[in-house]
């Protein structure tokens, strides 16, 4: 038999008459919108926001956040309130691998969510301006390239004078996230940082992963290491390396023992003083292992005796009630949680944060109540 009888090389003829010519206007259409790469990108076909899937992530979804609109042309965005965007990364994952696809997880379960939320008397919809900018194009086997394209992506919607919320993706994000808001923040930048680990060690197996991104986010000159604050540190799989360098530079770790020695409100407090002292704005980095594996399972390094889901929700109610100029929520790993409890926990985290944030006249305003006919008599009110 030769080789030109094989099924295989009659198909390696065929595909030479296959047209490009849609995929083609496919790929400038997307460049277009997406804006764009970082300049590291060799392959200049692709964009900084993904927007064709099909060409780039496979793991980009293709729902939105809460239902909020579409941002298709990047070019186009304005100033809304808040973008969500998701930077779909695992590259920097050094145990269980999977996070690249907690942007889908996290967007898919908040359909479950209205808007509303009956405690804190807030509907977002109708309170905040929010799009959805997709994600960010990610280069999976090179984390040093997706670093930039994450700050130039999280650079571009700060010039837009609006509050971007990255869904994680690794802990490596926090990094890139922090180095892109920086140059656009007048004064030093406080960092709030929900974890059960410190994340403070310069490499995790010689490159910077996700147990390394605030000792490189604190080398930024206007993100200095005595405006950061941990919440929820502890357990048996953290690293020595991370603690020495929290100690030498000056970073405050809260652990779980200091939170039920002095309660919930004390802590608070302590994390707001020291991220605002002498800070222009605060960013908001939530690990959601920083919450027990009990109730957030699908993440890359559980610790079991982390915050409860109520405790954690109190927490973020107080610590970000001063206002904040981004945040991320990190580390959920769909592959290994159950019944989307973790995703639907991150999606709670955010909306939970942002409805603070409109509860305390700090983002977006809250709607003056229809005017009502008054009851005709007490009775009736309790009817």
């Amino acid at each position: 038999m030769k080789r030109s009888q094989l099924h295989g090389t009659r198909m390696l003829e065929a595909e030479a008459d296959i047209p490009f010519k849609r995929r083609q206007e496919l790929v400038d259409q997307a460049l277009q919108n997406g804006l764009e790469s970082a300049w590291s990108i060799t392959d200049r076909s692709i964009p900084l926001f993904d927007r064709n899937p099909m060409l780039n992530g496979k793991y980009s979804s293709a729902t939105t956040f809460l239902g909020v609109p579409f941002q298709e042309d990047m070019r186009a965005l304005e100033s809304p309130d808040v973008v969500f965007v998701g930077a779909p990364l695992d590259a920097g994952t050094t145990y269980r691998s999977g996070t690249r696809f907690g942007p889908e997880g996290i967007r898919s379960i908040s359909s479950l969510y209205s808007g509303y939320n009956f405690e804190l008397g807030v509907d977002l919809v109708e309170s905040l301006d929010m799009v959805d900018a997709g994600d960010i194009t990610v280069i999976p086997a090179n984390i040093e390239k997706s670093f930039d394209q994450i700050d130039k992506g999280v650079a571009y919607l700060h010039e837009h004078a609006t509050v971007p919320v990255v869904l994680g993706g690794d802990h490596a994000i926090g990094y890139p996230d922090v180095r892109g808001l920086a140059p656009y923040v007048d004064g030093n930048i406080g960092i709030i940082h929900f974890d059960r680990h410190t994340d403070m060690s310069e490499l995790n197996i010689d490159e910077r992963m996700h147990g390394t991104p605030f000792f490189h986010a604190t080398n930024i000159p206007n993100a200095p290491p005595v405006n950061l604050v941990q919440i929820g540190i502890g357990g048996w799989n953290g690293s020595r390396y991370g603690v020495k360098n929290a100690r030498e530079r000056g970073a405050t770790s809260i652990t779980m023992t200091d939170i039920d020695r002095y309660g919930l409100e004390r802590v608070a407090e302590m994390a707001l003083e020291i991220a605002w002292k002498n800070a222009s704005c605060v960013f908001l980095s939530f690990d959601i292992d920083s919450i027990d594996p009990a109730f957030a399972p699908g993440t890359g390094t559980p610790e079991p005796g982390g915050l409860l889901p109520r405790e954690a929700f109190r927490l973020l109610h107080s610590v970000t009630r001063e206002g904040i100029c981004g945040m991320e929520v990190v580390e959920v790993s769909p592959p290994y949680d159950v019944a989307d409890t973790t995703s639907l926990l991150a999606a709670r985290v955010i909306c939970d944060v942002l409805g603070t944030l409109v509860a305390e006249g700090k983002l977006g305003h809250r709607p003056a109540r229809d005017q009502e006919p008054e009851s005709s008599s007490e009775s009736e009110v309790g009817a």
